[in-house]
């Protein structure tokens, strides 16, 4: 592997998607990532349909998502010969991430108490539910069930309707990347003082951590954030809007593109309508404002009043398929959509000027580097 991890290996003793997240994002920055399975592999493997067929072999386009870059190695913990496996690969290892209930991994002594002793310079990274401690440290952590209880749910969603969870497991997905995050400051610091550590890392802390604005609205107010549909808490018209074939998004974020806005559906006697001049009273008065936005771009088909937000510098643009998105000339040009020895993947966001090449090592096939 090349990139700017070269030279760092990393063991991955992860299953379903945070922590194998995790390790593919550092497999994209160059790690040598070596995931080791049981011998019937991650689970997401079986986590379909879909399926992709490699050489005879149906596995899950899940664990394709998640797993690029890596070697896999199969070990059972159970057995001594399994543990030994384990063991040699971390004694020379420089990361090694899991995400075992609390204390699980301490019967078999790969706990980090236990592999600090043979390797002091092992950066050790636990991903859990609820972290190391505290009262649900014993729970096992679910995206769904932490989308719920971290607040995201209570603000995603129609006003009037049950709340929605999001359409991906995103408090997985960003609790691997805060743990690839918080690794390479492990990394770092192990630099400055030949230390490893321990690092815990859990789903709900990273779940109320992005609640952003949102945390900050409560906090400054006491009163919590609630549904608002497509609308957005500090800003108007941030929203999607009807069109005469469909939806488009049209995010002002200041008063003049709000004017600008007006200008284009000629609406210019809102544009210093006292109830609509600034942004707090447009907020105030966004339901009133969102209708007699949308009586006019309803009039309007979504390619002309997208081209007409371009122009006048509007920020607006359109709600894509998966098929559109990797049909877009942004996304083509960009070379999101990866072809690796003829299984497609999608590249992670980093672009280095000393290190342009694209990931080409699919997910692997189960055991094939033992």
């Amino acid at each position: 592997m090349s990139g700017p991890l070269k030279g760092v290996r990393v063991i991955e003793l992860a299953r379903i998607l945070a922590g194998p997240w995790a390790g593919q994002t550092l497999a994209d920055l160059g790690a040598e990532v070596i995931k080791i399975e049981a011998p019937e592999g991650d689970d997401t493997r079986r986590w379909g349909p879909p399926f992709i067929d490699r050489d005879g072999v149906q596995e899950a386009a899940y664990f394709h998502s998640a797993n690029r870059g890596k070697s896999s190695v199969t070990a059972d913990f159970r057995t001594a010969e399994g543990r030994q496996k384990t063991l040699d690969l971390v004694a020379n290892a420089d990361v090694l991430i899991e995400n075992f209930k609390v204390g699980g991994l301490a019967k078999y002594g790969l706990d980090y108490a236990s592999l600090s002793a043979i390797n002091p310079g092992l950066i050790y990274c636990s991903i859990t539910g609820f972290g190391q401690t505290g009262p649900y440290a014993h729970r096992a952590g679910y995206d769904y069930i932490i989308q719920g209880m971290s607040g995201l749910m209570s603000v995603t969603g129609p006003a009037d309707g049950m709340p929605h969870k999001v359409g991906v497991a995103v408090t997985d997905i960003v609790t691997g990347i805060y743990a690839s995050t918080a690794i390479l400051a492990a990394l770092h610091e192990r630099a400055r003082t030949g230390m490893g550590q321990h690092i815990d890392l859990a789903l709900m802390d990273s779940a109320v951590a992005i609640m952003a604005n949102q945390a900050m609205n409560y906090l400054a107010t006491g009163t919590a954030p609630t549904r608002l549909g497509n609308y957005h808490p500090n800003l108007a018209p941030y929203q999607v809007v009807p069109c005469r074939d469909g939806h488009i998004i049209i995010a002002t974020g200041n008063d003049t593109q709000y004017r600008r806005l007006c200008g284009i559906l000629a609406l210019e006697q809102l544009a210093d309508d006292p109830d609509y001049c600034t942004n707090p009273v447009r907020v105030r008065n966004r339901n009133t404002l969102s209708r007699l936005i949308g009586d006019e771009t309803s009039k309007w088909a979504k390619v002309d009043l997208l081209a007409a937000c371009e122009a006048q510098g509007v920020p607006a643009g359109p709600i894509n398929d998966m098929a559109e998105v990797f049909a877009d000339p942004q996304v083509i040009a960009r070379g999101l959509e990866l072809n690796m020895d003829g299984l497609k993947g999608v590249r992670s966001p980093f672009n280095f000027s000393a290190h342009p090449e694209r990931p080409s090592k699919p997910a692997p096939s189960l055991g094939e580097d033992n």
